[in-house]
C-alpha cells in the first residue's frame, strides 16, 4: 500500500512540476498553485483508469461479449466523454463555476461558527481507523447516490438530460461519463457538498470518486458476466447495471402522462439499497439497451456530443 501510494504521489508531483505549475505563473495564476497540484492528483487518476480499461476491461469485453458492436461512431463519442471527465477537464471548468461557489460558500459558515464535523470520528478508536472511516464514507456516498439515482428517473426534468445516459443503444467501458453536462454539474455539486458536511479528507474523496468510476466502467462493459448468487448481492455487476439500462423494463418518465414507469437495479456501486428498497431485479438477461421512445418512435437523441447536449436543451424546455 506505501509502496502504491508513494508512486501515486511520485507521478501527482512530477506532471504539476513539469506542466500545471509552469502554466499557473506563466498565465499569472501562482495563487492557484494549491488546486493545481489538486487537479495533477485527478489527471493521474483519470491516466491510471484509462490503463486499467484498455488492458483489462477492454480484452474482457472481447472475450466474453454481451452483444456484437458494430457502431463505431457510437461508441467513439461515448469515449471523448471519458476523456473530457477522467483527464480532468470537466473538473477544471466546475473549479471556475459551482465548486468555486461552493467553496466560498462554505468558507463563509466556518467563518459564521458553523461547526467542523467528520463522520469517521463518530464512534471513536474505530471509525476513525483508515480501512473502517474509508468503508464508511464508501457506503454513505453510495446510498446518496442510489437517491439521486433514482431522483433522475423520478423527475421530469432531471429525466430530460439523464435519458441521454441511457441512449446509447451498444454500452461500452467507455459509456459511463457519457452524461448531459447539466445532469453532471448538478450530480457533483451534491457529492461535493456532500463531502465537506461529513468531513471527507481531500485524499479520502479522489480514492472513492477513484475506485467508484472504475467499477462503473466495468459496470458499463459489453460484458457477459455475473458475480454469482453471492456476489450479485455485494457489488453491482455488468449484468445487474445492463438490466437497469434494458429497453422496455420501466425505467424511463413518461413526460406525456406525467407518471414515472417503474424502474430497477439503481444502484451504483452496491447493490443494497435496491434490496432493501424494493428495486433489485437479479435476472441473469442480458437485453439490447437504450430508451423505449427511442426505440418506439424514433426519438432524436443525437449523434455527435454537441448534438446530444443540444438535444437534452431541448428536451428539457419540452421541445424536443
Amino acid at each position: 500500500m506505501n509502496f502504491l501510494i508513494e508512486t501515486f504521489e511520485g507521478l501527482q508531483q512530477a506532471l504539476f512540476e513539469s506542466v500545471l505549475q509552469p502554466i499557473a505563473f506563466a498565465l499569472g495564476h501562482g495563487h492557484l498553485l494549491e488546486k493545481a497540484y489538486e487537479g495533477a492528483g485527478w489527471v493521474v487518476v483519470g491516466l491510471l483508469q484509462i490503463a486499467v480499461m484498455v488492458t483489462v476491461i477492454g480484452p474482457m469485453q472481447r472475450l466474453w461479449p454481451a452483444e456484437s458492436q458494430k457502431d463505431r461512431q457510437a461508441l467513439g463519442v461515448d469515449v471523448l466523454y471519458t476523456l473530457i471527465h477522467r483527464l480532468g477537464l470537466f473538473k477544471l471548468g466546475m473549479f471556475f463555476t459551482l465548486d468555486f461557489a461552493l467553496e466560498q460558500g462554505w468558507g463563509v459558515l466556518r467563518s459564521q461558527g458553523w461547526p467542523t464535523f467528520h463522520l469517521d470520528s463518530v464512534w471513536p478508536g474505530v471509525t476513525d481507523v483508515a480501512w473502517v472511516s474509508f468503508v464508511l464514507y464508501l457506503v454513505v456516498f453510495d446510498f446518496v447516490n442510489y437517491a439521486i439515482h433514482r431522483a433522475q428517473h423520478q423527475s421530469s426534468a432531471w429525466w430530460a438530460l439523464h435519458s441521454l445516459h441511457h441512449a446509447q443503444r451498444q454500452m461500452s467501458m467507455w459509456s459511463d461519463n457519457r452524461n448531459h453536462l447539466l445532469d453532471d454539474m448538478l450530480t457533483s455539486v451534491v457529492v461535493s457538498a456532500l463531502a465537506l458536511l461529513i468531513g471527507v479528507g481531500p485524499g479520502q474523496f479522489v480514492a472513492l470518486v477513484a475506485i467508484g468510476q472504475l467499477s462503473e466502467s466495468f459496470q458499463h462493459a459489453n460484458v457477459r458476466m455475473w458475480f454469482g448468487p453471492i456476489g450479485e448481492r455485494l457489488w453491482v455487476s455488468p449484468r445487474f447495471h445492463r438490466r437497469h439500462h434494458s429497453i422496455g423494463i420501466g425505467h424511463e418518465f413518461d413526460r406525456q402522462d406525467r407518471k414515472v414507469l417503474g424502474g430497477c437495479n439503481f444502484g451504483v456501486l452496491l447493490p443494497w439499497w435496491d434490496q432493501l428498497f424494493g428495486t433489485a431485479d437479479f435476472q441473469q438477461r442480458y437485453d439490447p439497451t437504450g430508451v423505449r421512445d427511442q426505440v418506439e418512435q424514433g426519438r432524436d437523441y443525437g449523434q455527435g456530443f454537441w448534438a446530444q447536449q443540444w438535444q437534452g436543451v431541448l428536451r428539457l424546455m419540452g421541445r424536443a
